[in-house]
């Protein structure tokens, strides 16, 4: 097989390469990757790291699946770099870094930061079985637990009777102790 080099120095071969892509020659495809691919793919390692490699198929793939869109008086270094810049953006777009800042969890961690992932599952866990309560008996337990407020001040909150407070609270915390049982592995 035939290598064509696909550089500035050789607009007549990148012009020809470009013409047989856009004319659905499979071998013009194998060609401009060969060529391309491992500048494309160093271009992409800069934006996404990792993921260059499955972005530099989906290029060249959307670059076979464009090739009408090909004008062979341009450049086809500048069009499947033209790609390969949409491609990274979309990436970087849904990555979605989580950061989290870590006096968020100051509570979670001891003085000696021992077993602090046995109380991140743990969180988690209660987080899971909190949602799964009727909304009443939630929304009692994390005002008295969460919020810090006594049983009077969750029922002025709630406007309903001290008494209910409790009943819901005494419900939910049953309610809650069972479902975290359940969960256990």
């Amino acid at each position: 097989m035939r290598r064509t080099d696909v550089s500035p120095h050789s607009a007549t071969a990148s012009s020809d390469l470009a013409r047989r892509l856009a004319g659905g020659d499979e071998a013009a495809l194998e060609e401009c990757y060969t060529a391309l691919g491992s500048l494309v793919r160093s271009y992409l390692r800069r934006f996404v790291g990792t993921e260059a490699d499955d972005l530099l198929q989906v290029v060249f793939f959307e670059l076979w699946r464009s090739r009408e869109r090909l004008d062979p008086d341009r450049s086809l270094e500048g069009f499947v770099f033209a790609l390969a810049r949409r491609r990274a953006v979309d990436a970087l777009r849904r990555f979605r870094p989580s950061v989290v800042n870590i006096d968020a969890f100051h509570w979670l961690v001891g003085d000696d930061g021992d077993r602090f992932v046995e109380r991140f599952v743990l969180a988690a866990q209660l987080k899971r079985a909190l949602s799964q309560l009727p909304e009443e008996q939630r929304e009692s337990i994390v005002l008295a637990y969460f919020g810090g407020k006594t049983q009077q001040e969750i029922a002025d909150e709630l406007s309903v009777p001290t008494g209910t407070v409790k009943a819901r609270t005494a419900r939910g915390l049953r309610r809650l102790a069972a479902i975290m049982i359940e969960d256990r592995p």
